[in-house]
């Protein structure tokens, strides 16, 4: 399923409309089209005028959008990733199933409207369209901009837009055309002006034309805009306005204006006027309304001798401002189509679907992924590994079972379903934390007082390391260590996956692990990896926190780890193998260990793309790849990151998660036979939610493969 995300440039370009023009149009082509406004445009409580549309007139099942008060809240208190999740839960909704079960073709996403007051829409805009995976239609008009100013606008909207591969954008519409428009010489200026329009790279989508017959209001929105009395309603839902007649002048100078669909607004003691409306009326002119100002109403003999006019279905209403007023009102109305008006926007969607060239689009939406490649980006992933964790439904042991925040962790994994935790600690001392919090304890959440326990593990760990002399006295006096008791339950399988380091090191995690769990089969080492939540996409990076001087053996071994880890949590692996030279630029034993690495990687898995040695900068940045390295697979478009040794590994991960402000989900470790993972002594609550639910989900796989072999 392809994502289009459709985003103005500036205030007033008809984003709604166009989205929903487009939605008619792909639906033209037979491609089955789902729609998504992820956040409201305004605070008001009715529906959202684009999501009334869709589903009123698309019969799309379009989802309620997250509420511009809830959003504001969110972003002011620095929770946008928070708000990036409920909108990827949002998209599935729309779509009816996640990437590979989507029932839909094609999503179209409507981004906020640019005005005055919401002065965050553009970067929000932008966040959205990364997140959601998508591909930007940018929306603009030809109203009140030169093609120099609006080529300008094009470029720097699509600066925002672009990713880093050069994808991310998929064309452009054009609103607002004056009838007449010299299309020719427009382009030409367009292309003169902007590289960008130039290149080909920003199809123009479509120009649509300016319609006064699509703009005109009803009769009745014009009575409700202006609060207007009704006096006799006639047809006022079905004629509309194209004109505003304001009586100025004598009756003779201005007849020629009572043409159809003008509204006729006088005072009430305009006899002239009034009648003269009349007689338009009676000799078959469909005015769209008679509206009288300043309160007023004709005389009684001018009401008697009109009466057949005016109580017929000529609409005629009356209201307290005077004809300077009323007209200045008007000319402010709302342009917005109302809800119940589904005739005027059933033609304005058929009209901007007519005037989409949607050909440059067409082919790509029909084209299925050559690769079957996804740039997962961080809201995506963590929003499937909830997802992912959910249903494992998983026991995960807690070692540190009082630390306070690996309560709040456990809390909140037990209020979302995202695990089972077992936290071991007295559960006074838990209920103490949990107070000191002011949290409560969910029911349910599982507490062992390891003084009650301690006993059940003693033969069964010396069982275990006999082949080491370990003694019942030597094994309770390790049991004492409540991540060596943890690591227990997990070796008899009373637990599905440990997570311990908040106040641990990693060798104190570690070690029971090697100990009592082993490598699993076909594992020469354990090794580790950090999920990395860069801006655009999740990359992987091992091996950061175990093995610190690997051989080329075990930087192969790394590599397949990782890569499998990677596939694992949907991330399409290219490996690049790290060092200070790329290709064959450099020598030295460093570099030579790295390029034995590539090679039996190659040999063992020729099914992995791989390339190196090869440097950071050419692996990550694509226009720095495609000169030093080609020819290469991964160069620039790497998304597993492997480092000569830990010295390298853990520096990097460390810059780049502090520098640039990513979050780094893991360590999570490879090659055990059950799942145990550490914590940096410096992670947050979020980060310990994260690698419960990384956990929960490798005891998932675990047991798949289990229960294939």
């Amino acid at each position: 399923m392809k994502t289009l995300f459709l985003a103005p440039t500036r205030n007033a370009v008809g984003l709604s409309s166009t989205a929903l023009g487009l939605t008619r149009a792909l639906e033209r082509q037979g491609l089955k089209v789902a729609f998504l406004k992820p956040i409201a445009q305004t605070h008001e409580a009715s529906t959202d005028d684009s999501v009334h549309f869709a589903r009123t007139l698309a019969h799309l099942k379009t989802p309620d959008p997250i509420s511009l008060s809830r959003a504001e809240e969110q972003l002011s208190h620095g929770a946008e990733e928070e708000l990036m999740e409920t909108v990827i839960a949002l998209a599935r909704e729309a779509t009816g199933g996640g990437a590979a079960t989507a029932l839909a073709d094609v999503l179209i996403v409507e981004g906020l409207a640019l005005n005055e007051r919401n002065v965050y829409a553009g970067a929000l805009n932008a966040s959205l369209a990364r997140n959601l995976e998508a591909s930007t239609v940018l929306v603009s008009s030809l109203s009140g901009v030169t093609a120099g100013g609006l080529a300008d606008e094009l470029e720097i909207a699509a600066q925002n837009y672009r990713r880093s591969d050069g994808g991310g954008l998929s064309g452009y519409v054009l609103n607002f055309a004056p009838p007449g428009l010299d299309f020719g010489t427009l382009m030409a200026d367009l292309r003169t002006h902007s590289p960008l329009l130039a290149s080909g790279e920003l199809p123009l989508l479509g120009v649509v034309t300016e319609s006064p017959a699509l703009a005109a209001p009803r009769t009745l929105d014009v009575a409700r805009w202006l609060g207007a009395e009704v006096i006799n309603e006639g047809e006022a839902g079905l004629r509309r306005v194209t004109s505003t007649v304001v009586t100025a002048r004598t009756v003779p100078r201005m007849a020629h204006l009572f043409q159809p669909g003008a509204l006729v607004v006088t005072p009430g003691d305009r006899e002239d006027v009034i009648m003269a409306a009349a007689l338009s009326h009676l000799s078959g002119v469909p005015l769209a309304g008679l509206m009288f100002t300043s309160g007023s109403a004709p005389e009684d003999s001018i009401e008697k001798l009109c009466r057949a006019s005016l109580t017929s279905s000529l609409p005629v209403m009356r209201v307290g401002t005077n004809s300077f007023g009323t007209a200045s009102r008007l000319s402010r109305m709302d342009a917005r189509v109302p809800h119940d008006d589904t005739d005027r926007m059933e033609r304005m969607l058929d009209f901007i679907a007519d005037r989409l060239d949607i050909v440059p689009l067409g082919a790509r939406l029909r084209t299925p992924e050559v690769t079957g490649e996804r740039r997962l980006p961080p809201s995506a992933f963590r929003y499937e590994l909830i997802q992912r964790a959910r249903a494992a439904n998983k026991r995960i042991v807690l070692p540190e079972g009082d630390e306070p925040r690996t309560v709040r962790a456990a809390i909140r994994c037990a209020q979302k379903g995202i695990a089972r935790p077992v936290l071991l600690a007295t559960p006074e001392r838990v209920r103490q934390v949990a107070d000191g919090l002011g949290l409560t304890l969910p029911d349910g959440l599982e507490m062992i007082d390891p003084d009650t326990i301690r006993a059940n593990y003693v033969a069964p760990m010396v069982e275990l390391r006999k082949h080491k002399g370990l003694t019942a006295p030597q094994a309770e006096a390790q049991l004492e260590d409540t991540v060596v008791l943890g690591t227990m339950m997990l070796a008899l399988d009373e637990v599905d996956g440990l997570v311990s380091g908040a106040v641990h090191t990693t060798a104190n995690t570690v070690r029971p692990a090697m100990q009592l769990i082993k490598t699993a089969p076909g594992a020469a080492l354990i090794s580790s990896v950090f999920f990395m939540l860069m801006p655009e996409q999740v990359l992987v990076y091992g091996d950061a926190a175990i093995n610190p001087n690997p051989n080329a053996e075990e930087l192969a071994d790394i590599a397949i780890q990782s890569a499998d880890s990677a596939q694992a949590f949907g991330i399409t692996p290219r490996i690049a193998m790290l060092s200070y030279s790329t290709g064959e630029s450099g020598s030295g034993e460093d570099v030579e260990k790295v390029r034995v690495a590539t090679s039996l990687i190659r040999q063992r898995r020729p099914d992995l793309m791989v390339d190196g040695p090869m440097q950071y900068d050419a692996a990550s940045v694509l226009s720095v790849g495609r000169q030093k390295a080609p020819d290469s697979p991964v160069a620039g478009r790497a998304t597993v990151f492997i480092f000569p040794d830990l010295n390298t590994g853990n520096t990097t991960y460390k810059a780049v998660q502090r520098a640039a402000g990513v979050i780094a989900v893991g360590p999570m470790l490879q090659g055990l036979r059950k799942p145990v993972n550490d914590l940096s002594r410096g992670a947050l609550v979020d980060d310990i939610v994260y690698t419960i639910a990384l956990t929960a989900i490798q005891a998932a796989q675990v047991a798949a493969q289990h229960a294939d072999a």
